[in-house]
């Protein structure tokens, strides 16, 4: 994580925090696999789930294999480049 990312998340309760590290390490998971994943209860994923939303570090789209559910992932804004070898 980022020094700007980790001043986003500061004011986050703990849960935020831990599914926003669950979607930086699985890029894109719908809320089932995220309550899995993190061993969070439903509940406690939903609120998590709607502060990361209130900040804008997370984005949901729909599930393609499921239209009932939705996909969750890092804003691109807040998603890490991916890094490469060096010549």
């Amino acid at each position: 994580m980022s020094d700007p990312d980790a001043e986003r998340l500061d004011g986050l309760s703990p849960s935020a925090k831990l599914v926003f590290k669950v979607l930086e390490y699985n890029a894109s998971l719908t809320q089932k696999e995220i309550i899995q994943r993190s061993r969070l209860s439903g509940r406690t994923v939903r609120n998590a789930l709607d502060q990361l939303e209130r900040i804008e570090a997370v984005e949901k789209g729909v599930c393609i294999h499921d239209a009932r559910q939705n996909r969750y992932e890092l804003a691109t804004a807040t998603a890490q480049p991916e890094v490469g070898l060096d010549d």
